[in-house]
């Protein structure tokens, strides 16, 4: 699968808010190139250097500021795209377009092997709460800690583990999951957060998302870690306009539900967590913007949940929840 490498240009101090909104639609990967960056590099280090390539300077100064983002070149793709371009002129009109640049676009092709083997030199094992680690399938990690290894290989499915949003799922995971629990991921991505439930003591996990690629790579990791397709059901499509799909999963209740996801698509599927969660379980939603958190919050308080406890990192909000 390849991949449609969409450059939006904005300014310098436009980029954290393009980042954020593009990131509550549930866009995870990103390239930013900015020249003020480049700018601040050179004075820092330019008093050590003999020599600064004076065309390559000038190049990178004058050069715009641009976010990329890679949808996949499909029909999913093709709508995150349209998406996109809606919010763009939404944001034009609103009161802080002045400080977002142009916000014109321009689009280019990724091959997925280019994809693939370009991000792997900087992602490294890693460890995340009190007893797991994140391991690259192609690493090598010496375990002196005596740590739950999670090995995985996130193709071009999200869910590395290094986002903070993954993050506050896996910690809080770690903390709740209880042996002989089943558990439903919701939106599994890489399937990562499906394999710490299993490797944490689970049972069983129903693992569901929009992108048929996703629901192979999770199948592809939990047997990376020793897990057969005996203890996962796995569902590909969307369970807020698909109601036979809202029924499949439903079919069980669950001790757990991760949902690591978006602020829009938690507080649409409110109803289907209410009906699937078991009473006295664990609903885990993150994935949740900081300004988005109040109305999620107020709209599962509204459907009967209980928040029990809220987390944050970095701007970004985890809900524990139980009924």
């Amino acid at each position: 699968m390849d991949f449609i490498e969409m450059s939006i240009k904005t300014a310098s101090e436009g980029v954290d808010l393009l980042v954020a909104v593009l990131e509550d639609m549930g866009i995870r990967g990103f390239t930013i190139e900015d020249s003020q960056d480049f700018n601040a590099f050179i004075e820092s280090v330019t008093p050590h250097w003999d020599y600064v390539d004076e065309d390559l300077m000038q190049k990178m100064t004058d050069a715009p500021t641009v976010v990329k983002i890679y949808p996949p070149e499909n029909d999913q793709g093709h709508q995150l795209v349209q998406d996109v371009l809606q919010k763009l002129e939404e944001l034009k009109k609103c009161e802080m377009a002045p400080m977002l640049g142009e916000l014109s676009v321009s689009f280019g092709n990724v091959r997925e092997e280019d994809w693939a083997n370009a991000y792997k030199k900087y992602y490294k094992p890693f460890p995340v709460g009190e007893r797991l680690v994140i391991k690259p399938s192609w690493e090598e990690y010496e375990n002196v800690d005596n740590r739950v290894v999670l090995e995985i290989d996130p193709s071009s499915s999200f869910g590395t583990g290094s986002h903070e949003t993954t993050k506050l799922c896996l910690t809080l995971i770690e903390k709740t999951v209880n042996p002989g629990d089943r558990v439903l991921d919701m939106g599994c991505g890489s399937g990562i957060l499906a394999t710490a439930a299993m490797l944490l003591g689970a049972e069983h996990v129903t693992c569901v998302d929009i992108d048929e690629h996703c629901i192979t790579t999770t199948r592809e990791n939990l047997a990376r870690n020793g897990f057969d397709e005996s203890v996962c059901r796995a569902f590909c499509g969307n369970a807020i306009s698909d109601t036979a799909l809202a029924d499949a999963i439903c079919e069980e209740q669950y001790d757990m539900i991760a949902a690591n996801i978006v602020a829009d698509v938690i507080i649409a599927m409110r109803g289907l967590f209410r009906r699937c969660l078991k009473p006295g379980g664990t609903l885990l939603t993150s994935g949740i913007i900081g300004p988005r958190a109040e109305e999620v919050r107020q709209q599962l308080e509204n459907a009967g949940f209980t928040i029990r406890e809220r987390f944050e990192m970095n701007d970004w909000v985890l809900f524990l929840i139980t009924l």
